[in-house]
């Protein structure tokens, strides 16, 4: 690849399924929250997988203290 086909695919995205968001929050007069993301299904994935990972460790740990 050239260094001119290479700045012309960095306004596309890096995976073809991925998804957007950004939103824009008033509170009053003199606050705004912006805020952004993106993700892929294969990034929805590994989150659920480290959220299952966690909850099942967290469960280790609650029937450890339980024990007499």
């Amino acid at each position: 690849m050239t260094e001119g086909q290479n700045d012309q695919e960095r306004g596309t995205p890096y995976h073809p399924e991925e998804m957007r968001a950004s939103w824009d929050l008033k509170v009053g007069k003199s606050i705004t929250l912006q805020g952004s993301a993106r993700w892929t299904p294969a990034g929805v994935v590994t989150a659920g997988l480290a959220a299952s990972g966690m909850l099942l460790a967290l469960t280790a740990l609650v029937r450890a203290a339980r024990r007499p």
